[in-house]
């Protein structure tokens, strides 16, 4: 009886073995086949796929590092006539066509803000607290107010202090209202296309700058 429990036993594991490796697929047995041929369609020419050596990576990398940035355009807020002046001076230098000065008026700005504190740590640990509670902050512009944040930029005070009542039903306590500047009636420079030639001459724009930025064209 025992010699025949062990027969059957080793019969199983055989048909088992043929089943599952596919060796009875001519008789209609065995496993149901997990395949996706629509992946192999879908490649684009996976012949061509290389693997490169590390120091040919490194090769490559430097070059793209080298490689010409596109040009960008930049441009500064509004800017009093003691700003205005040395800065034509200084960019009578630069190509025809590379700047241009308008007239500009830069509307009041409000904002909900989070400040002043104690150092950078204050900040760091403030900051976390609005990730868990799901809430954006955004950087100054208004080097006065630093170290603080702002919760949100708006155009007049009453947007803001919408939005103030509204953060904090969601948990923000130690925000207020603030004005972080007034309406600015003065001149703006536009710098249209600052490529690789004009990038390192922008260093010669910060002194005259008295703490103005140049940013990206919006």
């Amino acid at each position: 009886m025992l010699r025949l429990f062990v027969l059957v036993l080793l019969l199983a594991n055989a048909g088992f073995y043929a089943w599952s490796q596919g060796l009875l697929l001519a008789w209609g047995l065995g496993p149901s086949q997990q395949s996706e041929p629509q992946r192999l369609q879908q490649q684009v020419r996976p012949e061509a796929v290389q693997l490169i050596p590390s120091d040919e990576l490194r090769r490559v990398e430097q070059v793209a590092a080298q490689a010409p940035r596109p040009p960008e355009c930049l441009q500064t807020l509004a800017l009093d006539d003691a700003q205005v002046g040395p800065l034509r001076s200084a960019l009578e230098a630069w190509p025809a066509g590379s700047w241009t000065m308008d007239a500009v008026t830069e509307p009041a700005r409000w904002i909900v803000y989070m400040g002043k504190y104690a150092g950078v740590e204050q900040v760091a640990r403030k900051r976390a607290e609005l990730r868990q509670l799901g809430i954006s902050f955004e950087a100054l512009s208004n080097p006065e107010l630093e170290p603080g944040l702002s919760l949100g930029s708006y155009a007049n005070e009453a947007a803001a202090a919408s939005q103030l009542a509204s953060l904090a039903e969601r948990g923000v306590r130690t925000a207020r209202v603030l004005q972080e500047r007034p309406e600015q009636r003065g001149q703006r420079l536009l710098l249209p296309a600052v490529d690789d030639n004009l990038r390192p001459r922008l260093q010669e724009l910060q002194p005259l700058l008295a703490g103005k930025t140049l940013r990206p064209c919006r």
